[in-house]
């Protein structure tokens, strides 16, 4: 009687663990059920801002799809300070000579003006007039990035610091970088012309890009930024293809700013170029090159001072 009751007594606390142990695990699974659906709202709300209704879209050759929206409907407008924003179609100053070949001499006179930058979406179509052409952000985009939140900006670690011209100086962030600078002046913009290339990422993480930089004030908080160039940059895009980007910070990278125009701040007025597209056609090594002329300036609007593009 006495190894039967041991038995039942071990019986019962054996199946009452078992009760505990499922419990616990249904707790877990409807846990991360929650989890899962509370990610996917996140990233559909996400989308929903980013993704502005479209007047046309147009279906790149490399799987892009590029929705052109009504100027006004931009995802810039969606700042509280450009809510009542007028846009600027035309700067009301250029640089001089810039269009102007009468104010430049015979021998500064360019033998032809540069192309334009041409995209593999322009293939398949253009955008009207009226609209902007904007990269459709898809699930997968987002998902690649740390969190919704941090979607389309620039990890802290990932921020060089354009001190150092030597390429094959690699800062503490694991960069390695070459670098053409000056400072000390003031300066009210800058033109670069960069030849295309596309370079083989290795790591999903890695990057790799060419770009026009801009800085004002230090390595802080105060820092104010505007870059434009190409990158190849799989963590962003998904692929390892060379596309036009801009990225703006207006605090050290710390809670404003973006790439392209995934946040908003940033106003687009052309309507034949799509940032974060694919350029195309790139160099190639002992065959044709390419390259891309970025221009940025400062022009005076009201008493207020803005960069241009």
């Amino acid at each position: 009687m006495g190894d039967a009751h041991f038995s039942t007594e071990r019986t019962r606390r054996e199946v009452l663990l078992l009760s505990f142990w499922m419990l616990g695990l249904i707790s877990l699974s409807c846990e991360g059920r929650l989890n899962v659906s509370r990610q996917k709202l996140l990233v559909q709300k996400h989308l929903n801002r980013l993704n502005k209704p479209a007047v046309k879209t147009i279906k790149s050759p490399d799987g892009d799809i590029i929705d052109c929206v009504n100027i006004s409907h931009q995802p810039a407008f969606d700042h509280p300070f450009l809510k009542d924003h007028k846009t600027q179609m035309r700067p009301n100053y250029h640089p001089e000579g810039l269009f102007d070949e009468n104010k430049v001499s015979e021998t500064e006179k360019p033998k032809q003006r540069s192309n334009p930058i041409t995209q593999l979406w322009h293939m398949n179509g253009k955008c009207p007039q009226g609209t902007i052409p904007i990269r459709r952000t898809k699930e997968e985009d987002v998902l690649r990035a740390s969190s919704v939140k941090r979607y389309g900006r620039k990890k802290h670690r990932a921020i060089p610091q354009p001190r150092f011209a030597d390429p094959d100086f690699i800062n503490e962030s694991g960069h390695q970088h070459a670098i053409a600078y000056v400072e000390g002046d003031k300066y009210y913009g800058a033109k670069a012309t960069i030849n295309v290339w596309e370079p083989k990422i290795q790591q999903p993480n890695e990057f790799s890009l060419s770009q026009l930089w801009i800085l004002g004030g230090s390595f802080g908080e105060d820092l104010n930024s505007i870059e434009a160039g190409w990158q190849v940059s799989p963590d962003l895009y998904g692929d390892n293809n060379t596309r036009l980007f801009t990225y703006w910070t207006s605090d050290a990278y710390q809670a404003t700013g973006c790439y392209n125009l995934l946040c908003s701040g940033f106003i687009q007025i052309n309507s034949e170029i799509a940032m974060g597209a694919s350029i195309s056609p790139i160099s190639a090594y002992r065959n044709s090159q390419y390259d891309i002329s970025i221009l940025v300036w400062k022009v005076k609007e009201k008493k207020k001072t803005r960069p241009n593009y």
